[in-house]
């Protein structure tokens, strides 16, 4: 395999707490030390950011099902152009990824066409309706690395207790889309203000609490991991901090869109601001910064949603929920939280290497000498504006287009080879 010595960078890797410029040399797929190359391509990453490669835990790449809308190969792509080097593919495709059969179709697929590390997630239940157990250890053994029903949750407060029992005697991380489904049922967007304004049906910030609730008091009765996906609200987030001070193993993370959107976007009544759980009030998102800040919230997760122009060209109430993601994550929230001082580069990075890793049971996510070589690189000062017309990924369902940002990726390296190049 070729050699690369990436020069002048400013390294930066929070699990080791580095933060100095330097270079990293790289051969046969891994970290080596520099006097170990013999004729590297060198790049010089002058005034450039390099960092481990980003993980995304919360990724639909479609395939099998929707490939009108993603598939596995423009998935990948997209997360290499945003300089992920791994993402979990969640398992809401069709037919499910309950089965080890439907997992090794996946991987097959992954290693054939797929640019960046494809991690799959295996359903909670079976074809995720929240009925009946999946078969836990058959996914364990055809090579998932979390449990989810996303896209759903589980309603029964029993069949949950039981999944994540059976989750912790396989080592497996659950991963759960909050959401009390009679509470949510009919709405389009955030229960509040804007919804009573525009004459919509509100999906209350309740919704996800009351299941954030349960999760907190399972995961504290059987001492196991429960991820939260996408948090949207401040007593969300006040929930998971109160736990996570008790030592209680819950995680939660926040999207770009959470982060820097409101329900008020909805008012232009386009269908690329409806998601769920919807944008909520300015109140919850600084809630979520706040979180994001004080360690609360360890996971920037882009809950990457692609949908046809066709199915996002309807009446708000009748549009699909969800928004593409993958390119757009890091510029977004370099742009809402390090540009204005809220965090600094290296707890950027932390929330997309260190926070997802530790989410997955990752141990060392670093790039000491002898690990993967599944590398970031990023222009802190690169001022843009986004153009969705350019993206790698085939959905274009996204509200950032035309915003203009900070922070550019310019380099992804997945276990030593180059999957993405631009401006270096």
């Amino acid at each position: 395999m070729s050699e690369l010595l990436l020069k002048n960078a400013r390294i930066v890797d929070p699990v080791r707490n580095i933060d100095e410029v330097g270079d990293i040399a790289i051969a046969d797929g891994v970290i080596v030390d520099a006097a170990a190359l013999k004729s590297p391509e060198v790049i010089d990453l002058t005034g450039k950011v390099l960092s481990p490669g980003f993980i995304d835990v919360h990724v639909h790449l479609r395939q099998p099902g929707n490939t009108n809308a993603e598939t596995i190969a423009s998935g990948t792509a997209a997360a290499a152009a945003g300089g992920f080097t791994s993402i979990v593919a969640m398992p809401n495709t069709s037919p499910s990824a309950d089965t080890a059969g439907a997992i090794e179709y996946i991987r097959q697929i992954a290693d054939a066409q797929g640019v960046v590390k494809v991690l799959p997630c295996g359903n909670m239940t079976k074809g995720g309706k929240g009925e009946e157990m999946a078969g836990i250890g058959s996914l364990k053994n055809a090579g998932v690395v979390a449990l989810s029903d996303d896209g759903k949750c589980i309603q029964d407060h029993g069949l949950m207790r039981h999944v994540v029992e059976y989750a912790k005697s396989f080592d497996l991380p659950i991963l759960d889309h909050c959401e009390e489904s009679t509470l949510a049922a009919g709405g389009v967007m955030n229960e509040g203000k804007w919804s009573v304004l525009l004459g919509m049906n509100g999906i209350p910030g309740a919704s996800e609490e009351l299941i954030i609730a349960r999760n907190i008091i399972f995961a504290r009765e059987i001492n196991w991991k429960i991820h939260m996906q996408h948090v949207s609200t401040r007593d969300s987030v006040d929930m998971i901090r109160r736990a996570r001070a008790k030592g209680i193993p819950v995680t939660g993370e926040a999207t770009p869109h959470h982060l820097s959107l409101t329900d008020e976007c909805v008012k232009k009544f386009d269908t690329n601001y409806k998601m769920n759980p919807p944008l909520r009030s300015e109140d919850d998102r600084q809630a979520l910064i706040e979180g994001i800040a004080d360690g609360t919230i360890t996971v920037i997760a882009t809950d990457h949603a692609p949908h046809t122009q066709t199915a996002k060209l309807v009446e708000f109430d009748h549009a699909p929920f969800g928004i593409i993601g993958l390119e757009t994550a890091l510029p977004v929230c370099f742009t809402q939280l390090v540009v204005p001082g809220i965090i600094s580069i290296p707890q950027l990075i932390a929330k997309l290497t260190a926070g997802p890793a530790e989410v997955l049971g990752v141990k060392d996510y670093s790039l000491a000498i002898g690990n993967a070589a599944d590398i970031t690189v990023f222009d802190p000062e690169a001022e843009y504006v986004i153009d969705k017309n350019t993206f790698r990924s085939k959905a274009r369902n996204t509200p950032f287009d035309g915003m203009k940002v900070r922070g550019k990726i310019n380099l992804t390296v997945v276990d030593g080879k180059i999957v993405y190049r631009e401006g270096c």
